[in-house]
């Protein structure tokens, strides 16, 4: 795997059902600060198709009420319900140490210390406890670990790879964990 074309596009936020009758929409942001879709300039749709313009935007609550340029109306609001907006992964920060962009780990081999394959990184998910790397193996179900520096100490980028330490044991695991219940 080489690593992430600076040409990719990613997904920074999907417009949501329309709000009101004067074309606003709701957009659910997936930048850190929700506002910085006002700050990336047009947006388009993955395949390059349709570009929209971020106006204006105020928080409500867990999304963003957002003004499109050209979008003047409650149907034409309507009819962008579900389109997911893209920009240039070069027109996005650069990233702090130990700190990645989900799209830049995806796809990335994922190896043991010792250089054993284990797998592909398909998904990076939160479910609101901390970051879980989730690793396709070539047979079987996935591995979703937790995305710390404990298990996952290093992210080489450059050659398309991260080194995972499995844990030795979770919680909850062990058989005789359901027993205990």
């Amino acid at each position: 795997m080489t690593p992430l074309a600076q040409d990719t596009k990613i997904c920074v936020a999907k417009i949501g059902a329309a709000h009101g009758v004067r074309g606003e929409v709701k957009l659910w942001p997936f930048t850190e600060d929700p506002l910085a879709v006002l700050h990336y300039g047009p947006l388009s749709t993955k395949d390059g198709a349709q570009q929209f313009e971020v106006v204006r935007a105020r928080e409500a609550r867990g999304h963003l009420v957002a003004v499109l340029k050209g979008i003047a109306t409650r149907n034409d609001a309507e009819r962008l319900n579900g389109v997911e907006l893209y920009i240039a992964r070069d027109r996005l920060p650069p990233t702090a140490d130990d700190e990645y962009y989900h799209a830049d780990l995806i796809g990335l081999a994922a190896e043991s210390a010792a250089g054993e394959p284990i797998g592909r990184v398909v998904a990076v998910h939160n479910f609101g406890a901390g970051d879980i790397i989730e690793i396709a193996p070539p047979k079987g179900p996935t591995l979703m670990l937790p995305f710390t520096n404990a298990v996952v100490p290093t992210v080489d980028l450059a050659q398309g790879r991260v080194i995972i330490e499995r844990p030795q044991e979770i919680e909850g695991d062990s058989p005789d964990a359901a027993e205990q219940d």
